[in-house]
């Protein structure tokens, strides 16, 4: 039989614990995972905002490939960007399994990364940090899994505040 509290008993136990986790300095240790062409990427859950299926994208004219257009989103606009190909790689091919992540609501950018797959959630804490960087500013760190896979952390402020970033237009 469960043990049984009171309503005050609850709430007291509710607003210590929600002060204990707004007075920790740790970061969360959760992350999205995500695969963008061939790599496999971490987000961190506030910087991510919703994911969802890839809408329809009307393409704009003169702008680079990796910009990959408009989509309309409960009536917002999105700019649409394939982060393989931003990054250097092959445009990413849309399949059932694409997704769009959108950027949190807290960087005041009406954007969109368009990515491979899902990977689901990683805690950070189980993967062994790795040494090296690429040269991606965005990139704020590299770990490995138990199983030998390389993944790279994405920072989202650094990314879509980057120069290239903001200039789609040819």
């Amino acid at each position: 039989m469960a043990k049984r509290i009171s309503l005050r008993e609850f709430q007291q136990n509710l607003v210590r614990r929600l002060g204990e986790a707004a007075a920790s300095t740790e970061a969360p240790s959760a992350r999205l995972g995500v695969q963008v062409g061939a790599e496999s990427w971490l987000l961190r859950l506030e910087e991510a905002g919703e994911v969802m299926p890839v809408p329809p994208i009307a393409r704009v004219p003169l702008t680079r490939a990796w910009y990959r257009g408009l989509t309309n989103i409960r009536g917002n606009l999105y700019g649409v960007v394939d982060l393989a190909a931003f990054q250097g790689g092959a445009e990413t091919a849309i399949t059932p399994d694409s997704r769009l992540v959108l950027v949190a609501d807290r960087f005041n950018m009406a954007s969109a990364l368009l990515v491979s797959r899902m990977l689901g959630l990683r805690n950070i804490q189980a993967l062994e940090p790795e040494d090296g960087q690429s040269g991606r500013t965005w990139e704020r760190g590299r770990y490995k899994d138990g199983d030998g896979r390389l993944w790279h952390e994405l920072g989202m402020s650094e990314l879509v505040y980057h120069d290239e970033f903001l200039q789609a237009g040819l």
